[in-house]
């Protein structure tokens, strides 16, 4: 791991990584020495299988934030947990881009970023996961030894010419900022595209049984 000197030893503060795999959420707080909370889809804590039941426990074990997709506020309701969370000065993890990549190119970020950092008022950290989705690939649920590299960035500060402009643009400039950070830190490919909507364009092109 590089840039551990970036985690603040206390308080508050916005992880935000690439999103390769399953195992990301893994990873990441095993490697930071401050416990760190992600949100988790609420079936991975429910999910049957040995790998699924050892996902589950984990989550449980290490108090990540249950995440129920359903309902119109799903989101903004994870959203303001999150933020609960920060103001008591944890570390919360997010994936700006929202769902794993399709292809392990770096998509669009989801302005949700840019919401927890302007109501919370603190620093955003991009961090880097290279190697997960060599560990655990898409459509595999047992992991393959493999070298994982986590690379953690300079905190970002956003100042007045950011955090002055409307609500929605100062989100989307926030949101477009980390986005650039985590691309120079991980090398990817980055595609100005939401990665839902490119796995819903892949879904409709392939063959139908």
């Amino acid at each position: 791991m590089t840039g551990a000197e970036n985690i603040p030893a206390s308080g508050g503060a916005i992880l935000a990584a690439n999103h390769q795999s399953f195992v990301d959420s893994v990873f990441l707080p095993l490697m930071v020495d401050r416990p760190v909370t992600f949100s988790a889809k609420a079936e991975y804590f429910t999910a049957s299988g040995p790998a699924a039941r050892l996902l589950s426990a984990y989550l449980r074990a290490t108090n990540q934030l249950r995440m129920d997709r359903d309902g119109p506020r799903a989101a903004q309701d994870t959203l303001e947990a999150a933020l609960a969370l920060l103001a008591g000065g944890a570390l919360f993890g997010i994936y700006p881009e929202g769902t794993r990549s399709p292809d392990g190119r770096l998509y669009r970020g989801r302005p949700g970023v840019g919401w927890l950092a302007l109501k919370s008022g603190l620093p955003v950290i991009p961090v880097a996961l290279r190697g997960t989705r060599k560990v655990l690939p898409p459509g595999h649920v047992v992991p393959r030894p493999g070298r994982v590299e986590v690379r953690i960035g300079s905190p970002l500060k956003f100042g007045a010419e950011i955090t002055g402009q409307p609500p929605g643009k100062a989100r989307q400039l926030i949101t477009e900022q980390v986005m650039t950070a985590i691309r120079d830190l991980s090398g990817q490919e980055y595609v100005h595209v939401f990665a839902s909507d490119r796995k819903a364009e892949l879904a409709a092109r392939s063959p139908r049984t």
